[in-house]
């Protein structure tokens, strides 16, 4: 699969960095860096697109202001991507009415489109797409089982993990940990990697996205546990 990747800031390489890590060695990364300032408006697109751009099969969108985003229906045509995932993990960055609005433009474009917000929910049931549904059957929602010897965990294996690379760090820090503080132990290995997801509340949360983010940690960790226990 050949992936472009549209990056702003610290945000995106860090991301970028572990998927190129760990994604299938058949998977192929091209990277669009865009300017870390832009106007609120793009009334003239053309300037702050490439003369050339790799032919992809999806689009993952990893800007940090919402011009990136009105710039990717731009970057679908020119690269020919047939799907696009725009994960929000700070509202400030993807505001809702734009969110709706470039999902009817790449809909338009005959584009597949998914928002996960936070990024770290996304599984391989959030579309149809089968570009989409490969990303995630390796990166989004985590998945993971335990070995559990005399009461603590001895091993963590990684069958889906974030896209920010926050998984592995948890499974490393759990190995030895009691199966009665993994739960909570795993919520603090979460915040201190630390998790990229903001702390702003998202559109219909009733809680910071960073939150949301530990609480699907927390949940995966106790589902393992249950599972080694039976």
């Amino acid at each position: 699969m050949r992936i472009l990747v549209v990056i702003q800031g610290n945000y995106g390489k860090r991301i970028v960095d572990n998927l190129s890590s760990h994604a299938p060695k058949v998977w192929r990364f091209y990277i669009q860096e865009v300017p870390s300032r832009l106007p609120p408006v793009i009334d003239e697109p053309e300037e702050f697109l490439p003369e050339t751009i790799p032919q992809v099969d999806l689009l993952l969108s990893l800007g940090e202001n919402p011009g990136v985003a009105e710039l990717i229906p731009d970057l679908v045509k020119l690269s020919r991507a047939k799907a696009a995932i725009l994960p929000c993990d700070n509202p400030g960055w993807l505001p809702a009415g734009l969110k709706n609005q470039i999902k009817k433009e790449l809909s338009s474009l005959q584009v597949d489109s998914v928002f996960p917000s936070p990024f770290c929910c996304l599984t391989d049931k959030s579309s149809n797409n089968e570009y989409i549904r490969a990303f995630a059957r390796f990166f989004g929602k985590p998945e993971i089982t335990v070995v559990c010897n005399a009461g603590k965990i001895s091993k963590v294996t990684i069958h889906r993990g974030t896209p920010c690379g926050c998984t592995k760090f948890i499974a490393q820090k759990l190995v030895g940990i009691h199966v009665d503080e993994a739960e909570r132990k795993a919520a603090l290995f979460h915040h201190y990697y630390p998790c990229l997801a903001s702390t702003k509340v998202g559109v219909g949360f009733k809680d910071s996205l960073l939150h949301y983010s530990a609480n699907i940690t927390m949940s995966i960790v106790k589902k393992a546990i249950e599972a080694c226990q039976k």
